[in-house]
């Protein structure tokens, strides 16, 4: 069947759950809230900017996780479901899985954010199939670590080969909604790219290009 891949935060969320998440974790006192505040505003700006060292940021938003036990954070997890990310799903995405869903497309979320963030998110909206930045268990206990690829920009692109060659699933008729510019080599590879609520580098990409341009707020 088609595949009908969603980027997540600003697409299929009104909001980044990488960023949130941080944001909550200075909010509960979880970590030290003067450095994480800074560290974690100037990250996601150089991502907005399309300037992110990937595995720098990794290295800083995983360290937490690392601290805590899995028990403490799902907990942590429910209240951030409750306090920063109910109120950002969006009917107009939901209509759009249900519309692929109908026809029988195949349904995957892929995303920069880690999967400890976004699979309770991606549940939400019913979606099995999720391509994230993993993280490396050991023991029970997160690392702190990058398991594999950072699915983020090319590593989107690798991360999703990998994927398609394991469950047999092609790009042939594919789709993907995607707000950032950082996603353009993945939007640029399958058949049907969708611009969602687009930044400026990508709206001006799409205008180009003549790529659809949707807005789901």
């Amino acid at each position: 069947m088609p595949l009908a891949l969603f980027d997540l935060d600003n697409t299929l969320i009104g909001g980044d759950s990488d960023y949130l998440w941080g944001q909550f974790l200075c909010e509960i006192g979880a970590v030290d809230v003067s450095y994480y505040q800074e560290k974690n505003k100037y990250f996601y700006e150089q991502y907005c900017k399309g300037k992110l060292d990937i595995y720098a940021y990794s290295e800083f938003s995983m360290e937490p996780l690392s601290k805590y036990t899995m028990d403490e954070l799902n907990l942590f997890h429910k209240q951030f479901m409750e306090d920063k990310i109910e109120a950002l799903f969006l009917p107009e995405a939901e209509k759009v899985i249900g519309w692929h869903r109908d026809k029988g497309d195949t349904l995957v979320v892929i995303t920069a954010s880690n999967n400890f963030v976004t699979a309770p998110i991606v549940n939400h909206y019913g979606i099995d199939n999720l391509i994230s930045t993993e993280l490396e268990v050991v023991d029970g206990q997160y690392t702190g670590n990058v398991l594999g690829i950072p699915c983020y920009k090319n590593g989107k692109v690798e991360k999703l080969t990998l994927w398609l060659n394991s469950s047999k699933e092609s790009l042939d008729k594919s789709t993907f909604y995607s707000d950032s510019h950082n996603d353009l080599p993945l939007l640029e590879l399958v058949t049907n790219p969708i611009v969602v609520n687009p930044d400026e580098k990508l709206n001006k990409v799409a205008t180009k290009n003549g790529w659809n341009s949707v807005d789901w707020r």
